[in-house]
């Protein structure tokens, strides 16, 4: 079929709001980005500090992501119904006064409770940018602001570990690991304020019918049944309380989807799934995610704890990663819009070549050899990462009907939520299986890692030719 193009009269007059709109978006989303990944490098600093146990401890990181899980599709579907730049808002406030509360937790239960609040915050948050994205720009403005999304959502990741080794070292005002958090401070109250009048505010027309309250219950319930005992079992040794979960998830996530089916406004609609990019990307992303969480966690383990490097000097390592990483995403744009689809194809395999690099050079290098050897093979990851994570969410979402932006992107975010938790559970068993020495356990979970990134650059061959 022929697409029909609109005459530039009848295209929306918000079709190039300006880089002020898309400032203010990207800052909300790299400050949640970035709090989801910096906890880690402050984990032995916030056990001294607040006497917190393994079991607080491991709370501490899967509180936000719990949250998050949960919260993302029904988060999309309020952005669609309420207005997504009041719902951007709501949750840049929520997580930036939870923020505030994780930097001044006296302790452990306190912290714990904070870091969920920034889970919720950031799953109000994380949709509305890219509905927002989806529905305000057309044509090349669209796709630069979806290539920024990507960059700074990998900026975010990539160099978290960097920023929290750095802020951490400096130890302002000597608040130590507490300025990873309550930098978030700052920079949310300046793009709360500047929100309303740079970000135009988008909805379905006429409001829309009213929130699926049903459909939410059960894919609220459904996700937790699935992020938390990933994240809790392998600590545990897989007691059968994770399995039980496990199985509830599956339960609970059937009826959700016979449950969309049913209604008649639906918190997803089914008719997305029909789209090939959509329903195919979505699970491309899926695949992708399950690679990125769990590297920065192998790699973060095999740094400090293999080859006892702190804070800081871990996150310089971390450095090369993100040089690769930049230099690739910058001109992704230009690469897609030569391949199509295969630039994500492109991107992975290139990651699977730096995985591989770097399991053969921390088994040569053993327990005590020159660390700075590692660095090439993560340039050439931090490279492969680039070409994937700036032009996927573009091509994921290429065709969604602007009136369901929200909730596509809610299923999006928690496609990648989803596989963090997944790739974090998977990839550490095989880490902590292996570990007889840390550089084995390492190559193990990198040669995992190998095997996911070729399977992402296989199913991108499903994704529609069209999608350049």
């Amino acid at each position: 079929m022929t697409a029909i193009k609109a005459p530039e009269s009848a295209l929306p007059r918000a079709a190039d709001p300006g880089r002020g709109t898309l400032l203010v978006l990207l800052s909300g989303l790299f400050i949640t980005t970035l709090d989801f990944f910096i906890v880690n490098v402050a984990i032995p600093a916030i056990q001294r500090d607040l006497h917190a146990t393994p079991s607080q401890i491991q709370f501490v990181v899967a509180g936000f992501g719990l949250a998050l899980a949960a919260g993302l599709i029904t988060a999309g579907r309020l952005g669609d119904l309420y207005g997504r730049r009041r719902m951007f808002v709501v949750g840049l406030a929520a997580f930036t006064v939870a923020s505030l509360l994780c930097g001044a937790a006296p302790t452990a239960e306190v912290l714990i409770g904070a870091r969920v609040g920034q889970g919720l915050g950031a799953a109000l948050l994380m949709p509305q940018v890219l509905a927002i994205i989806n529905t305000v720009y057309t044509g090349e403005h669209r796709a630069k602001a979806f290539n920024a999304y990507g960059v700074t959502m990998g900026f975010g990741g990539v160099f978290g570990q960097l920023i929290g080794g750095v802020l951490i070292n400096a130890d302002l005002a000597g608040l130590g690991w507490r300025t990873i958090f309550l930098i978030n401070v700052p920079i949310g109250a300046l793009a709360i304020a500047l929100a309303p009048r740079l970000v135009p505010e988008s909805r379905l027309p006429g409001g829309g019918p009213r929130l699926d309250l049903g459909g939410t219950v059960l894919a609220s319930l459904g996700l937790v049944a699935i992020v938390f005992p990933l994240v809790q079992g392998s600590e545990q040794g897989w007691p059968a309380w994770t399995w039980l979960c496990l199985a509830a998830a599956a339960v609970l996530l059937t009826s959700f989807a016979l449950h969309q089916r049913r209604v008649a406004a639906p918190l997803v609609d089914p008719g997305l799934f029909r789209h090939r990019s959509f329903s195919t990307g979505t699970v491309v992303s899926l695949l992708h995610a399950m690679t990125m969480g769990s590297f920065f966690l192998i790699l973060a383990l095999y740094l400090q704890q293999g080859r006892g490097l702190d804070a800081l000097d871990s996150g310089l390592i971390f450095l090369p990663l993100g040089l690769g990483y930049f230099a690739s995403s910058t001109q992704a744009a230009k690469v897609a819009a030569r391949l199509g689809r295969q630039v994500v194809a492109l991107g992975a395999l290139i990651m699977a070549v730096g995985y591989g690099v770097l399991a053969q050079t921390a088994t040569a290098l053993g327990d005590h050899g020159p660390i700075g050897w590692i660095i090439p093979g993560l340039v050439v990851a931090g490279a492969g990462m680039g070409l994937v994570m700036a032009p996927l969410p573009a091509l994921v979402l290429n065709g969604v009907d602007p009136r369901h932006a929200a909730a596509a992107s809610g299923v999006l975010s928690t496609a990648q939520q989803a596989g963090g938790a997944i790739g974090v559970a998977v990839v550490g068993m095989v880490f902590y299986g292996a570990l007889g020495t840390y550089p084995h356990a390492f190559a193990m979970g990198l040669l995992l890692l190998v095997a996911l990134d070729v399977m992402v650059a296989a199913l991108v061959q499903a994704l529609p030719r069209t999608n350049r």
